[in-house]
């Protein structure tokens, strides 16, 4: 190998981005690579416990009181949580749209401070897992990699359902209204972010992008058999991981063998900090024939769990997938591709954000269920949850998409192209 060089990831304030920075960079570690990460202080400790170098940084103003990590996004979760009942056209200005106004503003706070962690480490690559850009990455000067880790909508295509509608594929009848209602909300805003962009040395943003393409490297993380058929190829700088699953979670073992199948209940940190649906979903499993691990959450002091039920705060979820039958998520992309790399059939209940487009996803391409989140009856959940278990086909076709992206995985491919842009500093392409 060449000469040790310094990476530099600087993943968005959850833990579902942060994961997946952590997979890749230990492998990349694992190759004697300097690895560090630029994290906000609430996340402080956590990646130096995973044995990586932290450089710590604000989004906002500091609180009175001390953060839990991803403090700032799960109160606005919570704080949020009525408008998701809505749909996802009537979120577009209750959610999306308050949403991307506090990521700006974000961006535009730590600025000067990217800046500075920057010329300090002097890195030879700069990888970032955000949806909204930094302009302090393209304005450094160094190679930078832009990871996709949410549903590949994100990079738009005319033959596509418009981000986070949630809408069919096969049905094109309502893109028109959702595409003008999304410019509507957030044009105004995006074109004052393009201009700070500017005013900071980057490039100007493309009409309604909120985030820069890299002109080094590209990756996304969504495998084929859930992938969309775009009518224009991406870039050749971009490259599809397939997934990224880390292996870097603590062991877990499952609870003694009892009656039942043992089925995983996930709505991720955010999705869990909904308390008055964590504690409807508790009490509409609990009369199902089957046993439950959940993931409870940073408000798992506010609800208990039922007879048939066992839990904690926090999951080591790339441990527990294995030993489970399905699984019951929010939709999130970390999760939604785990289960794709575990074999694992789901039963996807969306919140907000691109929930609502990888759980249609999962359920048109016929790897899962989807389901009303907030008005699904006990009848129709039940039903889901014997057809996950028993439907021999559906558990089959999961099970081989499993064993096909374990036989390459992502945080490999992403180190080895990371590496590549690192020692010859010029654009990764793709072979053709």
């Amino acid at each position: 190998m060449s000469e040790p060089k310094t990476i530099v990831f600087f993943p968005e304030g959850a833990f579902g981005p942060t994961n997946n920075c952590v997979g890749i960079g230990d492998v990349l570690r694992a190759r004697g690579h300097r690895v560090l990460f630029v994290v906000e202080e609430s996340f402080a400790g956590t990646l130096d416990a995973k044995g990586f170098e932290e450089r710590l940084m604000r989004l906002a103003p500091a609180p009175e009181v001390p953060e839990a990590p991803g403090q700032f996004w799960k109160d606005f979760i919570r704080d949020t949580a009525p408008v998701f009942r809505g749909s996802t056209l009537e979120q577009l200005g209750t959610f999306i749209a308050p949403t991307w106004q506090a990521l700006l503003d974000g961006a535009r706070y730590v600025d000067e401070r990217l800046h500075e962690i920057f010329d300090e480490l002097r890195p030879d690559v700069i990888v970032e897992d955000n949806v909204c850009s930094f302009p302090a990455i393209p304005a450094s000067g160094r190679p930078w990699v832009r990871i996709v880790s949410c549903n590949p909508l994100e990079l738009k295509d005319p033959a596509l359902p418009p981000t986070f509608s949630g809408l069919p594929l096969d049905d094109s009848s309502q893109w028109g209204e959702f595409r003008a209602e999304y410019a509507s909300q957030v044009g105004d805003m995006q074109r004052e972010f393009s201009d700070f962009c500017v005013q900071r040395g980057a490039p100007a943003l493309p009409e309604l992008e909120m985030i820069h393409e890299s002109p080094w490297l590209n990756l996304t993380l969504y495998p084929d058999e859930l992938d969309y058929p775009r009518s224009r190829p991406l870039p050749g700088t971009w490259h599809n991981l397939q997934t990224s699953v880390r292996s870097t979670d603590d062991p877990w073992e499952p609870p003694a063998r009892g009656d039942g199948r043992l089925i995983y209940l996930s709505l991720g940190s955010l999705g869990s900090a909904d308390v008055e649906l964590m504690r409807r979903l508790v009490e509409l499993l609990a009369d199902t024939p089957y046993r439950y691990v959940v993931s409870m959450g940073p408000q798992h002091d506010q609800y208990g769990l039922a007879g048939n039920m066992t839990g904690a705060e926090f999951l080591p979820q790339t441990s527990v997938l294995p030993h489970v039958d399905a699984v019951i998520t929010h939709g999130g992309n970390n999760t939604t591709t785990e289960c794709i790399w575990f074999g694992k059939p789901m039963l996807v209940m969306p919140i907000f954000w691109d929930q609502h487009d990888n759980a249609q996803r999962v359920h048109e391409t016929g790897y899962g269920i989807r389901l009303p989140t907030y008005s699904c009856s006990a009848e129709r959940l039940t039903i889901a949850l014997d057809r996950l278990v028993h439907d021999d086909t559906l558990r089959s076709r999961a099970a081989a998409a499993g064993q096909r992206l374990r036989r390459q995985p992502g945080t490999t491919m992403a180190a080895d192209l990371i590496e590549r842009l690192a020692i010859a500093r010029e654009p990764v392409v793709r072979d053709t």
